[in-house]
């Protein structure tokens, strides 16, 4: 057996509509197709890719975090996506990687995931 790529992630939320709008607004996901699996929950595409899965229907004292640290995805437009954060009061770190040069923004969403956003290292940094 060999893996051949990452299929998704999954956040539990509290609130599914607020988890989707979080992701849409801030990482431009879509909310899309979603089999009827009995519980409530949302899944989100990059393009025609489903990379998220939102899953609901637990208390808030029940959101734990697991061993897993943080989901990352590939990102274009640097300055934006910070003006954005930063338009919607979220904390992050932006930092470039050393060796690579890469660019990489670090923030929670509304549940607690951490969320990694990579830039290409020619992209203008903060300023």
């Amino acid at each position: 057996m060999a893996i051949a790529g990452l299929n998704h992630f999954t956040v539990l939320t509290d609130d599914v509509p607020r988890t989707v709008q979080f992701y849409g607004d801030l990482l431009g996901l879509t909310d899309g197709p979603r089999p009827p699996l009995g519980f409530p929950g949302a899944w989100l595409y990059a393009g025609n890719q489903g990379v998220l899965h939102v899953v609901g229907g637990r208390p808030r004292d029940e959101l734990k975090a697991g061993v897993i640290d943080h989901m990352a995805f590939s990102a274009t437009g640097l300055p934006a996506t910070l003006a954005t954060l930063d338009a919607h009061s979220i904390e992050y770190l932006c930092r470039q990687q050393k060796g690579s040069g890469v660019w990489q923004v670090f923030f929670h969403d509304t549940n607690g995931a951490k969320v990694e956003l990579d830039f290409a290292p020619e992209e203008s940094g903060p300023r």
